[in-house]
């Protein structure tokens, strides 16, 4: 059979043009997906954007003016923001793949040459910016599903006092599905955000229809405009014009799960367009009626489609919600593997998915604290005075993150990294300041969230340190260990003990502890590291490295990313592979310290975190559970150790 021949002189055999048209089907199917997880948050915006831009303390006037300008700063706050900022420069800086701050941070960190106070303050940024992240993952449920339900006061008012009530149920009902797992429903949240979004720019185009003059918006000589005649009360605008770009950073977060061209491409060729002409449309019914302005989303709906709207807009503010949800889980599952977080209980909801998971402790401190957030704000429009400035804080931060990553790790020259962050950083910072004077009115609540979870987060991390570091100092080195049994030791037992240590190049205090107690040591002695690294999965052929030394001792060491699920028993069965026999559990042994922190008289830290940090120590999930080792074959050795 002839090859078909292409303009641009390539050749390419019918089974090639299979393959590209499967190409393009998976991308297209993958950037569906995509829609219901990427894009929930910021699909979900049209709700209250332009309807907070005209209400509230710093509302302004409903000129055509104004009403211009403002869709010319949405415009460009989307342009810039999302599509340059995150889509075309921000994924590109992925660690294998997976993006998100803590990725971004776990690469900042990889600076060749920075000092330790570099570093630290490196990590420092990092850990604030994903603690922000909570504050997002409480204001967006409760912000969006009361938008949503609060169309039903655009029908009729006998509904306004069962609006909270309404939200209340529906977003207790959220969180109480979440043990269950959402792969069932996963499946319909892409197609049902494709129905949302074309929903969206087809209402845009029927009220642009009536006044084509508002895509002159477009223009930036109308935001510029806008701020010359309005000045001060202008720039305090921009606090309203941010929440249509709250969830930019989910973008990036997830771009592991689908990857980057179809987030990119989903977003270029239907989710922005879309967005904007919804946008537009209501620009276009508020310049027809400005009385719009009260609820312009809802009204720009056809009254007969009023209540399927309100049902579809819920739908989507669930699916919105739902993935920052999900997204606090990650982060957290995240924390732990990289040591800025205690232990504590994760759930697999799904058999083939392994990031489907679910935190029961967070899932219901959450709950709390969105059904508080309710009840205290009880309006849509006394909410987005807290909505905004977590989101602008943790964008400015992924700035600073990704100007050390552009210098230090793709070797930009200073001229291009410094135009770099002094571009998007002038825009940050424009954003996060107009959003400060919305501290009083409730943005204090996302910051204290916030630094509640810096300071659990740093102090684990801190008091973790100086732990190793305190146990680096007590232990024996293993080499002169082994040598020392040259000359007779303890009484060997049948069977083999693994004792797990994080150094693998000291005796693990339990073993110490056996000895002084038992006066025996197994046939057979693995010492056992797990190895966190900061990358998202560790490969197969990584996994494990076995080390044969004297005396029956073995050195194993389990690698994992920071993704990657922990399962010792599971690992072990592959050391047959690698020249060691084989593992029998039944014949097996783990030996744990069980360490007891105690006050030292005069702390490395303040006296309040050393508290905390004992707190946490004390209510962290065992290593047990955390890495599957059956509970019928641990032995755990107590000890007291001053901090």
């Amino acid at each position: 059979m002839r090859p078909m021949v292409h303009s641009n002189n390539t050749t390419e055999t019918p089974g090639s043009a299979h393959n590209v048209s499967s190409t393009r089907a998976r991308l297209i199917t993958t950037a569906i997906a995509a829609m219901g997880v990427v894009y929930g948050d910021i699909g979900t915006s049209p709700l209250y954007a332009m309807k907070e831009a005209f209400n509230g303390p710093h509302a302004m006037a409903v000129t055509p003016e104004n009403i211009l300008g403002i869709l010319s700063l949405i415009f460009w706050a989307l342009t810039i923001t999302v599509t340059f900022k995150y889509v075309k420069f921000i994924t590109r800086a992925d660690n294998r793949g997976e993006g998100g701050i803590m990725a971004l941070t776990a690469l900042a960190l990889r600076t060749r040459g920075a000092s330790p106070r570099l570093l630290w303050l490196l990590s420092g940024v990092g850990i604030f910016g994903a603690a922000l992240f909570y504050g997002d993952a409480v204001i967006t449920p409760a912000m969006s599903v009361l938008s949503a339900v609060e169309g039903l006061e655009v029908a009729t008012p006998v509904f306004k006092p069962y609006v909270v009530p309404l939200t209340l149920i529906i977003l207790t009902g959220l969180f109480l599905v979440q043990p269950r797992g959402t792969a069932s429903l996963g499946a319909l949240f892409g197609p049902v955000m494709l129905f949302w979004f074309g929903t969206l720019g087809t209402l845009g185009v029927i009220g642009i229809l009536k006044h084509p003059g508002v895509l002159a918006a477009m223009n930036p000589w109308y935001a510029i405009h806008f701020f010359a005649e309005n000045r001060g009360h202008g720039f305090l605008a921009l606090g309203a014009v941010v929440l249509a770009i709250t969830g930019g950073e989910a973008l990036y977060a997830d771009m592991g799960h689908f990857g980057r061209r179809p987030i990119k491409w989903a977003w270029l060729g239907y989710v922005f367009p879309c967005l904007y002409l919804n946008y537009l449309g209501q620009g276009a019914l508020i310049l027809d009626n400005p009385a719009a302005i009260k609820n312009p989303f809802f009204l720009l709906t056809p009254e007969e489609l009023l209540y399927p709207m309100v049902a579809l807009a819920t739908a989507a503010t669930i699916i919105a919600s739902q993935a920052v949800i999900s997204g606090a889980f990650s982060l957290t599952s995240q924390a732990m593997q990289l040591g800025y977080c205690p232990r504590i209980q994760v759930k697999f909801t799904s058999e083939h998915e392994k990031g489907q998971i679910y935190i029961p402790n967070i899932n219901w401190l959450l709950l709390v604290a969105v059904i508080a957030l309710v009840l205290g704000f009880k309006t849509s429009s006394n909410l987005a005075a807290a909505y905004g400035i977590a989101v602008t804080m943790t964008m400015m931060l992924t700035t600073v993150l990704a100007f050390v990553v552009v210098r230090s790790l793709w070797n930009w020259s200073w001229l291009q990294a410094g135009l770099f962050l002094a571009f998007f950083m002038v825009v940050d910072l424009a954003f996060l300041s107009a959003n400060l004077v919305k501290v009083a009115d409730g943005g204090w609540f996302p910051l204290v969230l916030g630094l509640g979870v810096f300071i659990l987060f740093s102090t684990w991390q801190r008091g973790r340190a100086l732990l190793y570091k305190k146990l680096q100092q007590d232990s024996m080195p293993l080499d002169a260990f082994l040598k020392s049994l040259e000359y007779g030791g303890p009484q060997r037992v049948v069977g083999t003990g693994i004792f797990l240590t994080p150094q693998p190049d000291s005796v693990p205090r339990a073993m110490l502890h056996n000895l002084l107690h038992n006066k025996v040591l197994h046939e057979r002695v693995i010492l056992l590291n797990v190895n966190m690294q900061d990358i998202p999965h560790a490969s197969e052929a990584d996994r494990i490295h076995v080390e044969h030394l004297p005396q029956g001792f073995y050195r194993v060491i389990l690698n994992y990313g920071f993704k990657d699920t922990p399962d010792i028993p599971a690992a072990l069965e592959q050391v047959g592979q690698m020249g060691m026999a084989p593992v029998e559990m039944m014949e097996t042994s783990f030996f744990l310290g069980r360490e007891t922190i105690v006050p030292n008289a005069v702390p490395a830290m303040n006296f309040w975190r050393q508290v905390l940090f004992m707190w946490m120590f004390r209510n962290a999930d065992t290593a047990t559970a955390y890495f599957k080792i059956p509970t019928n074959r641990v032995v755990e050795l107590g000890t007291q150790i001053e901090l």
